[in-house]
């Protein structure tokens, strides 16, 4: 596993815009710029780079990140106008359910038979039928990722080498799912919108980041090796969730 030395973010103007980018130092001679499927722009950089030069690198290189951040935007999670009203559908794993909101002394959300049932003191309040779903899909998420981190982990030749420190769900604007540094597992609550086998895409695409930080030939040799039909989850999920 790559050892990382330290972490920095700085930014630099590129026309109207602003490049944000992280510096990852390690013991290299070359300087390297990677733009990532989420938009984040990487810098691996030896350990004696100064930050002018670092600079100077993203601005002759500001074109093509640009570039790129637009072509992997395209492929970015949309999250649909929802107005939380009786007669819309949600997805809940892969699955459409229209919404009924029933008035209730007690609130909770359940979900059977095509439809998911919001029971609320205010089902008159699109915003409070809102807090409540949100809060069962993210209830729904902790439980069904921890489950599936399980499954997809014991895929790997030695499991425990694939385990992350912690699992982190959390509402993203521009990611499934993340891998940190220090190997925190970060998925998108959307994720529990999508069918299981796009869930386990995703997952195991970011515990092969534990092995291999960046994407390089090596890292997709890995995640073909752990899950070989990868390319036909990922199609569904986006296609899905667009």
């Amino acid at each position: 596993m790559t050892q990382t030395h330290s972490i920095a973010n700085d930014r630099i103007a590129y026309g109207r815009h602003v490049i944000d980018f992280t510096i990852v130092r390690r013991p290299r001679t070359t300087l390297e710029i990677a733009v990532e499927p989420d938009l984040r722009v990487v810098i691996a950089a030896p350990l004696n780079a100064s930050i002018e030069d670092i600079r100077e690198k993203v601005k002759k290189r500001a074109a093509w990140v640009h570039r790129q951040q637009h072509f992997f935007s395209q492929y970015m999670p949309r999250t649909p106008e929802r107005k939380f009203i009786s007669g819309e559908t949600h997805l809940y794993l892969g699955r459409q359910y229209r919404l009924k909101v029933r008035p209730d002394i007690q609130e909770y959300v359940q979900h059977t038979r095509g439809f998911i049932f919001v029971h609320s003191r205010a089902p008159k309040r699109p915003e409070r039928t809102r807090q409540l779903l949100q809060t069962w899909y993210k209830e729904r998420a902790h439980a069904t990722f921890h489950e599936r981190l399980r499954i997809c982990r014991d895929l790997f030749p030695n499991p425990p080498r694939f385990s992350p420190k912690e699992l982190i769900v959390r509402d993203l604007r521009r990611s499934w799912g993340s891998m940190s540094p220090s190997s925190r597992l970060i998925l998108n609550r959307r994720l529990i919108e999508a069918p299981m086998d796009a869930i386990d895409y995703v997952i195991t695409h970011e515990l092969c980041h534990i092995e291999i930080p960046r994407h390089t030939p090596s890292f997709y040799n890995l995640l073909t090796q752990i899950m070989p039909d990868w390319q036909t989850r990922k199609s569904r999920l986006e296609k899905i969730l667009s």
